[in-house]
């Protein structure tokens, strides 16, 4: 790295690109919808939306792939293992493309089973099938951009994926409007866009990891396939994956039960959710930079510069979180109102939108201790506070609800926040304590 201490600019040029591409995100689902809606009937507008969610939610599962590159990438580079970067790379493509293949192998399957579990009229359903077929075949390139970021963020390089989210939202934006809209393809058009930017994506991802093969490391067999280091990424992995279901079955469980009160308190849970998003974008850069800086640290064993890592890290978090509490208290109705024009939504909303005021405030601990415990892989802490998080959340949320309603239900989150902040700071000082204890060789030899 060509700055290595622990400043305050540094934790910046992390996060900032990070957040800015975030930023991009909602404007590529606000510009397909937009294309589609240009056709005149209903039924495209929800096929592209419906198949989108399928799609997100079937590649979501590979989430893991990125937060484990992250940590074992960071840590290796701060222990000065370019080898190990290199190999990790390699292993990180190999694992995201295979995963793609299985998805395209079995998407008959996974998409009837979709639409079991969500089902939608023959219209919709019959588009949203021609939206996802063609949108599949760019899964391997999807999922290994997964590992490309992970492995980008580790090295500090947030700007680098910058450009490949810009890249790849631009075009996808240009290719819809002309494919969807210029050339008639509708629906179709609107995949084929997404398929062919998904790929750019890639081969940009590629094209600025070059340096890396120029090096013999990334095609070294012996390396890439040593049985302890692809034991202990699959640990990782399986860890965060655990620990990713289990947050998942809360926020699911969040909206099946708010369906219980009504619709008008319904969809004002759906629109104060938006809130919660938008803070999760925002922190995203400072997470990722706690990733980095405390996987390099403690891959120096450096305790000190660790330490001084979380701190700075989580300061912008917290000032973030702040920010965005203040500004939800302010402007939350008026948010509210552009978001729905129903009264009676309306007036709803404005009543819970108290704990979505104190969100920001209360999961800034959980929210950035699990990027700094991604960075150490800790991993096997992350999926055990979990399970406690979410057992702790059940037991609660059932007899508030009983007892108080919908604001039950947001009391029952909120706590689900306290407590994985609580559990995950409760292990932090074994995870600063690593840094002082050698660091063991992962070798399967």
């Amino acid at each position: 790295m060509a700055e290595t201490a622990m400043t305050h600019r540094r934790v910046l040029a992390i996060a900032l690109p990070i957040v800015l591409s975030n930023a991009t995100v909602p404007i590529l689902g606000v510009v397909d919808t937009a294309v589609v809606g240009q056709l005149g009937t209903a039924a495209p507008i929800g096929a592209v939306g419906i198949g989108a969610i399928i799609l997100s939610a079937i590649y979501w599962v590979f989430g893991f792939l990125r937060m484990g590159t992250t940590g074992l990438t960071s840590q290796a580079a701060g222990a000065g293992d370019a080898d190990e970067v290199q190999a990790l790379l390699s292993r990180a493509l190999l694992i995201g493309l295979t995963a793609g293949a299985v998805i395209i192998a079995a998407q008959i399957p996974l998409f009837a089973g979709a639409f079991w579990v969500s089902p939608a009229s023959a219209e919709v359903e019959t588009l949203a099938r021609d939206y996802m077929m063609i949108r599949v075949w760019s899964a391997p390139a999807t999922i290994a951009l997964y590992g490309i970021t992970g492995w980008l963020i580790a090295q500090e390089r947030t700007r680098a994926v910058l450009a490949i989210q810009v890249l790849m939202n631009g075009a996808n934006i240009a290719l819809s409007f002309y494919l969807g809209l210029e050339l008639g393809w509708g629906v179709e058009g609107v995949a084929w866009a997404t398929f062919i930017a998904e790929w750019g994506g890639l081969l940009l991802g590629l094209y600025l990891c070059r340096d890396v093969f120029a090096g013999a490391a990334w095609r070294s067999a012996a390396r890439v396939f040593d049985m302890a280091r692809l034991k202990h990424m699959a640990v990782v992995n399986t860890d965060i994956l655990i620990r990713s279901v289990l947050l998942q079955a809360i926020f699911v469980s969040f909206l099946l039960y708010g369906s219980d009160f009504g619709d008008a308190q319904l969809a004002a849970n759906q629109i104060l959710m938006q809130f919660l998003h938008v803070t999760a974008y925002a922190l995203d850069g400072f997470a990722f930079a706690a990733e980095a800086l405390v996987g390099q640290a403690l891959g120096a064993r450096a305790r000190a510069a660790l330490r001084r890592s979380a701190l700075l890290s989580s300061l912008w978090g917290a000032g973030i979180c702040a920010v965005l509490s203040l500004s939800f208290a302010l402007f939350g109705p008026a948010i509210i109102d552009v978001m729905t024009t129903a009264p009676e939504v309306q007036e709803t909303a404005r009543i819970y939108l108290p704990y979505m005021v104190a969100a920001p405030i209360i999961g800034v601990a959980a929210w950035m201790l699990d990027g700094i415990f991604i960075g150490a892989t800790r991993t096997t802490d992350m999926r055990n506070m979990m399970i406690l998080s979410t057992i702790i959340y059940f037991a609660t949320v059932i007899p508030l609800m009983a007892a108080y309603g919908n604001h039950g239900l947001w009391l029952g989150l909120l706590i689900s926040f306290v407590v994985r902040g609580a559990t995950l700071g409760w292990k932090y000082p074994a995870l600063e304590a690593e840094a002082d204890t050698p660091s063991k060789p992962l070798t399967a030899t």
